[in-house]
């Protein structure tokens, strides 16, 4: 047992190691056509039209606009609906609701971006009659609404968690219900919920098919929500179809922005790490 649970262990990272090396070998052709300096800092995305140009800005605008749009739409949601099943619902409702609520996790991304297209994007257009077709503001809210039940569950979880004797001293000591979950339960709890936001932001940071369908093909530097936006990932599907030769700058464009996404995913990791270590100091 111990050897098929280091296998299982080895094979995760050799996996990771694969991913990496991938990443490498198929990006550093690209950077000797464009310098990294032009790569990182330009503001025109155009790969496949002449003149071509590869400033990836546009593409890095886009995705963080469709993190922190989503981010606003699942966290304050998901953690009241985390603190609603943990603290105050009743067994039977807190039965039927957390199911319903993780089923969301279960629908095809497609089926997201397609619901964004044809449901939220008229409610948009309905507020504001001049947001676009493909738009940020509903692939964030469609995005948002993807991640939520990780955010609901994991935050439920990590409530959960906390000893009843915290909460017992809590109200013990005059606290209402409350109180007792504000002031002292959810700081106690802080490391799990962190936890649950950036494996959210994780998530919506590599999300593919929702955001292409909803959010469009337009790398801009716009940061205006009802207009349409590239993301990353979004131009990996572009490009991916097959109409790209391989070996052209445009073909290892591909494997560059995905090594920045990759890049950019392991930040957020590592300074979450650090940041949950510090909370589990202060609350062990």
């Amino acid at each position: 047992m111990r050897k098929i649970l280091f296998a299982c262990a080895l094979l995760s990272i050799l996996t990771t190691t694969a991913i990496v090396v991938s990443l490498v070998w198929e990006s550093t052709p690209f950077f000797f056509e464009v310098s990294i300096w032009d790569f990182l800092t330009g503001t025109t995305w155009q790969p496949l039209i002449l003149p071509r140009q590869y400033g990836v800005l546009p593409l890095v605008v886009g995705t963080l606009q469709i993190v922190v749009g989503s981010a606003l739409v699942a966290i304050p949601i998901g953690v009241c609906c985390a603190i609603y099943l943990s603290e105050y619902a009743s067994p039977r409702v807190r039965a039927l609701v957390k199911p319903i609520l993780e089923i969301l996790a279960g629908i095809p991304t497609i089926v997201y971006g397609y619901f964004a297209l044809t449901a939220i994007t008229p409610a948009l257009r309905g507020i504001y009659d001049k947001t676009e077709t493909y738009n940020a503001a509903s692939a964030s809210i469609v995005v948002g609404i993807m991640i939520l039940p990780m955010i609901a569950s994991l935050c439920d979880d990590a409530l959960r968690a906390v000893p009843g004797s915290i909460r017992d001293g809590a109200m013990a000591l005059g606290a209402t219900r409350f109180e007792a979950v504000t002031r002292v339960i959810f700081p106690a709890a802080l490391s799990g919920i962190t936890a649950s936001f950036v494996l959210a932001i994780s998530r919506a940071v590599g999300e593919t098919m929702a955001v292409t369908i909803a959010a469009g093909a337009t790398p801009s530097m716009s940061f205006m929500p009802t207009q349409s936006i590239q993301t990353m990932t979004s131009f990996i599907v572009q490009v991916s179809m097959g109409d790209t030769p391989r070996g052209t700058p445009e073909y290892h464009a591909i494997f560059a922005v995905a090594m920045l996404l990759f890049l950019i995913t392991l930040g957020i990791n590592i300074v979450a790490n650090r940041v949950l270590s510090r909370f589990r100091e202060v609350y062990e």
